[in-house]
């Protein structure tokens, strides 16, 4: 009877110890991704030039890889969502940082917002003029004020006296954008006489953001989005990139968002919380959240444009209602996607 009653626990002991939990198994998962922008609109294949769309795809490879090299390294999302989009801020070939577009007045005026999925804190900068990377400022919104979002002159005093990176905005000007403003100041000045093609462009100067959504291997999701906003913009006009729950959602809970597109249709289509709460509220997948507010809310209002997403389980959406959006993905296997048409 003494044996038995030893025995009989020991055994349950070494059962009990053998036996790894569900939650032992999710925090040493392996599960982890990123998925990256660099606008929506009116790409087509036959207005891209071979060297052009090779470019594109070869900048985007690049600015993806570094997230996943940090990711894979067991870095944070949120460090790899703002040094994925540094490697986007320095392309002259996005509106973000270097190579932003112009305002009517010829100047710079740059927005970026981030938010960690894990702690819901967020920040955001509008209307800045000297910082070289928008998407830190951001950040150091986030971690070192007691606000969400600075903007102007005081956003741009902020990141100095952080010893951000300031520029100035002469860094920022390309003759790409410079010419892109006198083309459609030319046009507004023709009105209604705009052939189609002009009138293709004109739409076209909407558009023109990048944006990261990431998933680290500690289950913690971020997002981070940057612009330099829609070309010959007046009266210091602010998108949705800046605006947390229009361009730019994370929470654990659900997923990560990054938008590109009409800015002002995002806003009231608050289209990155959106998505996210049909997912906590409804039960729905990424992709099928993602496709309703695209397809049926932002496009029934008159708006267009894009967003990428990662969930809490590495699922991804990059979804649009444009000919095409620049955007990448890579999952935890290190399998790359690179697209820009709508149909690839």
């Amino acid at each position: 009877m003494q044996i038995k009653n030893f025995v009989f626990p020991f055994l349950m002991m070494v059962m009990l110890g053998c036996a790894p939990s569900k939650k032992e198994k999710i925090t040493t998962s392996e599960t982890f991704g990123i998925v990256i922008h660099g606008g929506a609109g009116t790409l087509l294949r036959k207005n891209m030039t071979p060297e052009k769309e090779a470019a594109y795809r070869e900048k985007l490879t690049e600015a993806i890889q570094v997230g996943y090299e940090i990711l894979k390294n067991g870095g944070s999302s949120q460090e790899a969502v703002e040094k994925t989009i540094h490697v986007m801020e320095d392309s002259p070939l996005f509106n973000a940082g270097k190579g932003a577009v112009l305002t009517a007045e010829e100047t710079i005026e740059l927005d970026a917002s981030f938010m960690n999925g894990e702690t819901l804190d967020a920040g955001a900068i509008a209307g800045v003029r000297t910082i070289k990377h928008p998407i830190s400022a951001a950040i150091k919104v986030m971690e070192s004020s007691s606000h969400v979002m600075l903007s102007g002159q005081g956003a741009d005093q902020f990141a100095a006296e952080q010893g951000l990176e300031i520029v100035a905005p002469e860094y920022f000007y390309t003759e790409q954008r410079k010419e892109a403003l006198n083309r459609v100041k030319e046009a507004e000045r023709k009105g209604g006489e705009s052939a189609s093609l002009e009138q293709e462009f004109l739409k076209n100067q909407r558009y023109g953001t990048v944006g990261c959504a990431a998933l680290d291997k500690n289950g913690n999701l971020s997002a981070g989005t940057s612009t330099g906003g829609m070309t010959n913009k007046k009266w210091n006009r602010i998108g949705d990139a800046p605006i947390i729950g229009a361009g730019t959602y994370a929470n654990n809970a659900t997923c990560a968002i990054s938008a590109t597109g009409w800015g002002e249709f995002f806003i009231r289509s608050v289209v990155a919380h959106d998505i996210s709460a049909l997912m906590e509220y409804k039960g729905l997948s990424i992709q099928e959240a993602a496709r309703i507010v695209i397809h049926e809310k932002v496009a029934k209002l008159g708006g267009d444009g894009g967003v990428v997403g990662i969930d809490h389980q590495g699922n991804v959406a990059m979804e649009m209602n444009t000919p095409g959006m620049y955007r990448a993905h890579i999952n935890s296997m290190g399998n790359l996607t690179v697209k820009i048409y709508k149909d690839e």
